[in-house]
């Protein structure tokens, strides 16, 4: 198949300092098609997260501290796909996939197809800490979330208009969501120690079924981190980015073959597009060069690093 074009942009960090960078998934995003009022508002929760994050890399916290606030932030607001806003599975539902990493340790935690926790990010750190399990899925993770004292909420939380206008033009004939706009979120971070981190949220597709279970809370696919290597988030056409275990494979080419993380992420988007697939994402390493890569349209993201502006583009030509 042919190789879709893509654009690439990496900060080099400090020695020493933090760097914070977010995602809020990639697609069909143009400048005519979005609109000012959703650039103003995408704009303006993007930088929230950022801030959320930045604030306890500031304080001296820890990158997945970091990470885990970023996306909650994006986890709430419902223009994005993960936690509130969601989109709905052919069922009418809302299930919900995260995973976080903490690259010190790769440690790990992911959950899939949940429906109650409010902050999916959360409950996936949840496992990680409080259970002997990498990845709890579906009724039994929802279960481990409300014995763990998990913040849960009703349906309702979830539901927007809009996702369910989506559901329902797709039920109707409409366009299958593979080829629109992925709103899953994610962001990675280098703390002032050194130490990297990774977080991905994401309500999946429109439609799925089955309980389809993307890239996202898949760890090495969509979810990786290891301090010797990079910390990265994946959005996209997750089925592409399992087949080659795009996160993962990232942090190896940095690792094994001395390559850059510009040029790693490159030749993975390179990759995935080679398949036919689309998407994007960003990650950072231990010197905390951080950035993105992506060959769709746009790509909502941001960059935090100490003592410098924030980054916050969205479109090919940001």
């Amino acid at each position: 198949m042919t190789e879709l074009r893509s654009l690439t942009s990496y900060w080099s960090g400090p020695a020493e300092g933090w760097t914070l960078v977010i995602h809020g998934g990639a697609g069909q995003l143009r400048r005519l098609l979005l609109g000012s009022d959703a650039e103003a508002h995408a704009t303006a929760v993007l930088t929230a997260a950022l801030d959320a994050g930045a604030t306890i890399l500031a304080g001296g916290g820890t990158a997945v501290d970091a990470v885990e606030a970023a996306v909650r932030v994006l986890e709430d607001d419902p223009y994005f796909n993960a936690g509130r806003g969601a989109v709905f599975s052919a069922d009418g539902i809302n299930e919900l996939d995260a995973a976080i990493m903490d690259g010190a340790t790769r440690e790990a935690g992911a959950v899939s197809a949940v429906t109650k926790a409010r902050n999916p990010v959360t409950l996936a750190r949840a496992v990680m800490e409080q259970s002997p399990h990498v990845m709890l899925t579906a009724s039994g993770a929802d279960r481990f979330g409300a014995e763990h004292d998990i913040e849960q909420v009703a349906p309702a939380w979830f539901h927007t208009d809009e996702r369910w206008r989506q559901y329902e033009e797709l039920r109707a004939g409409g366009t299958f969501d593979a080829d629109l706009k992925y709103g899953t979120v994610g962001a990675v971070a280098r703390d002032d120690k050194g130490r990297l981190a990774a977080a991905t949220s994401t309500g999946g597709l429109t439609g799925k079924r089955w309980n389809r279970i993307g890239d996202s809370p898949v760890i090495g696919a969509g979810t990786w981190a290891e301090d010797a290597g990079a910390a990265t988030s994946c959005t996209g056409s997750g089925e592409h980015f399992i087949r080659i275990g795009a996160a993962h494979e990232l942090s190896a080419r940095v690792r094994l073959a001395g390559q850059s993380i510009g040029e790693a992420g490159a030749g993975v988007i390179g990759e995935i597009g080679a398949l036919g697939g689309i998407g994007g994402l960003i990650s950072v390493d231990a010197q905390g060069r951080g950035g993105w890569c992506f060959n769709s349209q746009g790509m909502y993201r941001g960059l935090a690093r100490a003592d410098q502006p924030h980054i916050v583009a969205m479109y090919g030509d940001d």
